[in-house]
């Protein structure tokens, strides 16, 4: 019989860090603030800039990044287009695709963001191990 109980130590360690992850979304939230964007418009941003071996990425590629519906991504999209901080290409790849790219706003806004939620993430490096960060 496979004992499914948590101990005590393990319930703490799951609270600790649901609570320090609900910290770091709530500043993320007030970092997206200070470019007057939302938290999923930055998460948007952050992904194009961030997508491996490109600049850019189709919209099914964002929606999965988002965890969020097709539909949903491309309202997205669209408000954030309206910014100035994205556009939309067709893709000469296949013309069914559309191809999502950051406009200089839009890359200027992210790497701003970014560097502030690196910080915030430094200081969460003491608790957490955080990979692919350098103090």
């Amino acid at each position: 019989m496979v004992n499914n109980t948590l101990e005590k130590s393990e319930f703490e360690t799951l609270s600790h860090f649901r609570y320090q992850l609900r910290r770091f979304l709530r500043v993320s939230e007030e970092i997206a603030q200070t470019a007057d964007i939302t938290h999923l418009q930055y998460l948007l941003l952050l992904h194009l800039k961030g997508f491996q071996g490109r600049e850019w990425a189709t919209v099914s590629e964002l929606a999965e990044r988002l965890q969020s519906q097709h539909h949903g991504a491309v309202s997205l999209i669209s408000r954030c287009e309206k910014l100035g901080l994205v556009k939309r290409k067709q893709s000469k790849a296949d013309r069914r695709e559309v191809e999502v790219h950051l406009t200089p706003k839009g890359d200027e806004i992210v790497a701003k963001l970014a560097r502030m939620h690196k910080d915030e993430l430094l200081k969460l490096q003491g608790i957490f191990q955080v990979p692919g960060f350098a103090k």
